[in-house]
């Protein structure tokens, strides 16, 4: 599908995500699959490859239905429940125009000037400098701000990374991560259920079998029986192929979402400047959140949704989220924003140190209760007793003394 402007590479890539979708819940059926091949194995270790090949086509058919159930049951559940799932993790309160009027009026303003319906505002309590949006219809349509947020960005920024997550919900974003998230989370769930069963379970050299490590003594019984089926190589190959199957199930989910989430990123970018008019707040808000977005709490599947993600994998591979550099030369590049480099929060800069220049300062001047007095002057000694100028009651007394007929000797 031909990309020729923001809004068609809108479309392109809903329908590309789409048919990523699909694919994704073929993976479950390729896990039901592997999960087959490894029964059949435990019940009869002793058959050919092909015998356990189509045994486990069998079983696949009669399989179809439940696994379809099982998986919808899931998305059902999580329909209804993500976002309790989600503010139990991070923490998120929701909050009201008294308790956060900055943050709603940002919000609300943005909503009002394109006609865009106000999703829920919700604010977690954590240092870090993040923010993100969930929802699968209007009515759940909620974005979370952090408060290390709030106190680091200006209203500018603020109302950028808002236009950021009002572009994943228009342009249904956040309802294909949050199904993708779900799905992907079934082949994790699925595939991490297999490898225990692999762990607990032990080849029998002797019998040439598969066995519990519970019921190995059972089966090294009945291995006379099974070894004049075959010596076992075939299952071998078997579990071989069911593992291979597993791998590739789970690494075609995590691939599935990056490919959600990445391409989406730049178009929520851009369309946040599209909302603000304004790409040098957005540049200067993702340069401020650059390496500072890491919700300690929160799940590798949150941290997807969220306006950057700083966990990176082998070699960047499996980096839910492009990197902020890239992101800003995009907006420089197309929106005509200027770039200020990394950004140092206010109180990551160092005080300076007022010791070497304490010595050079004049002393304070004292107050006392007829005016101000001279400071002392460290380098000039008070005057001795006797040398200085006798006080009278009304004032320092001339020098020699006068009386009322002349002056006194």
């Amino acid at each position: 599908m031909a990309a020729y402007g923001l809004y068609t590479h809108i479309a392109s890539n809903k329908f590309r995500s789409m048919l990523l979708l699909a694919g994704l819940f073929l993976l479950i059926y390729v896990l039901v699959y592997a999960g087959a091949l490894v029964a059949e194995v435990m019940v009869d270790s002793g058959r050919t490859v092909d015998y356990y090949l189509t045994r486990a086509s069998r079983d696949l058919v009669s399989a179809f239905p439940w696994a379809t159930i099982a998986a919808a049951a899931w998305i059902v559940i999580a329909y209804f429940f993500h976002q309790k799932m989600i503010d139990a993790v991070t923490g998120g309160e929701s909050v009201t125009r008294q308790q956060q009027p900055r943050l709603y009026n940002l919000l609300e303003n943005l909503c009002i000037s394109r006609g865009i319906p106000m999703p829920k505002l919700k604010v977690m309590d954590s240092p870090a400098l993040n923010a993100f949006a969930t929802g699968l219809n209007p009515r759940q349509y909620s974005i979370t701000v952090t408060t290390g947020l709030l106190n680091a960005l200006d209203d500018q920024e603020i109302e950028a990374v808002l236009g950021h997550e009002l572009t994943h919900i228009k342009n249904g974003d956040v309802q294909l991560m949050v199904v993708a998230v779900i799905i992907a989370g079934v082949v994790g769930f699925l595939g991490e259920l297999f490898f225990r069963l692999f762990t607990n379970l032990s080849w029998n050299s002797s019998g040439g079998g598969w066995s519990s490590s519970s019921s190995s003594s059972s089966s090294s019984r009945s291995s006379s029986d099974r070894d004049s089926k075959g010596s076992g190589g075939g299952a071998i190959i078997v579990i071989i192929i069911a593992v291979a199957l597993i791998m590739l199930a789970w690494l075609l989910s995590q691939v599935v979402k990056l490919a959600l989430s990445r391409s989406r990123e730049f178009l929520a970018d851009a369309g946040s400047v599209e909302l603000t008019k304004n790409p040098d707040a957005m540049i200067s808000a993702l340069r401020k959140i650059e390496n500072r977005g890491e919700l300690p709490d929160a799940t590798s599947a949150v941290m997807e949704l969220c306006v950057d993600n700083p966990r990176e994998g082998f070699a960047d591979l499996f980096a839910t989220h492009p990197s902020v550099k890239s992101r800003v030369d995009a907006l420089v590049k197309y929106a005509g924003g200027h770039d200020p480099g990394p950004l140092a929060l206010p109180d990551e800069t160092e005080p300076q140190d007022q010791s070497s220049t304490a010595g050079d300062q004049p002393p304070p001047e004292t107050h006392g209760p007829w005016g101000d007095t001279q400071p002392a002057q460290p380098n000039n000694p008070p005057p001795l007793p006797g040398t200085g100028p006798r006080q009278g009651p009304f004032g320092p007394l001339q020098s020699p003394l006068q009386g009322p007929w002349g002056p006194h000797r």
